[in-house]
């Protein structure tokens, strides 16, 4: 029957819609905080080309260079600008301010993850043809960076970023789920951020390129190989209301940039996640 008056009642509190709202590559690169200027050059020094020495036929040692190579960055600026006039902010549902806020930190957030992304993206050693999530497509990569004479055993500075049907590919693997095989128990404690196994500390993403296709681009580096400048105190979050224009608004703001300093420490895992999309 119908109600002769009804009452709608409209919740204070707000319900966050899906979406990535930390980033995931903070920790993951080698990372120069800014003070000051619009660039950064990173030094990579090595002596993997070279080998021991004997003495010439004049007797002395021949002695040679270090190897030393810079690479430079120039710093971007983004923003994540919101605003509202204060009888949108009276006569809207929720605390507005707060949204915006929020929002506002959510897109500085997903912007650093988006430039580490597209900086990986260019990396030029992969596994081939896309195959679907394995225990094998995992140790061929690792074994591609070892071939290059990357330090995989470094597992404080081992990386990858995977799909979420690449991490349910890997889930249903004994060598993956099973506490028998991993130091880190997959599906006990609490929830967390990376998940270390194989040597490697996992983050999903939902933000990879071809995400749900056939083309899905993953990654496994070494910190040692991506760079990532920005600005010192990372981003900025402004919030104030203007009483002459009576507008409310908020804005977050840093100025980075990724960069690739050794194309041999990254390698582009090419997955096939087309058999996990909803119908």
């Amino acid at each position: 029957m119908a109600v002769e008056a009804a009452v709608i009642q409209f919740r204070k509190s707000t319900v966050d819609a899906f979406q990535e709202k930390a980033s995931i590559f903070r920790s993951a690169t080698t990372k120069e905080a800014v003070t000051n200027g619009n660039q950064v050059t990173f030094l990579v020094s090595g002596s993997a080309t070279d080998t021991a020495v004997t003495r010439g036929v004049n007797g002395k040692i021949p002695y040679g260079n270090p190897t030393n190579a810079q690479v430079t960055v120039t710093l971007a600026e983004k923003h994540a600008p919101y605003e509202l006039t204060g009888f949108n902010v009276f006569s809207s549902q929720g605390d507005q301010t707060k949204i915006m806020r929020d929002h506002s930190i959510a897109v500085i957030n997903r912007e650093i993850d988006l430039e580490n992304l597209s900086e990986l993206a260019n990396a030029t050693v992969d596994t081939g043809a896309s195959t679907q999530g394995s225990v094998a497509l995992v140790a061929k990569s690792v074994a591609i960076l070892g071939n290059a004479a990357v330090p995989v055993e470094e597992v404080e500075n081992m990386f990858g970023v995977i799909s979420p049907a690449f991490y349910a590919y890997l889930v249903q693997t004994k060598e993956f789920a099973s506490s028998e095989y991993v130091d880190v128990k997959t599906f006990a404690g609490k929830n967390r951020k990376m998940l270390r196994w194989m040597g490697i500390n996992w983050m999903q993403s939902s933000l990879i390129s071809g995400l749900g296709t056939a083309t899905e681009l993953c990654y496994i580096w070494h910190r040692s190989a991506l760079g990532y400048a920005c600005n010192l105190g990372e981003d900025k979050i402004e919030a104030d209301y203007d009483k002459k224009q009576d507008l409310s608004w908020s804005r977050a703001t840093i100025y980075h940039k990724a960069k690739i300093l050794q194309n041999s420490g990254i390698v582009q895992v090419k997955h096939d996640g087309s058999a996990y999309v909803g119908a």
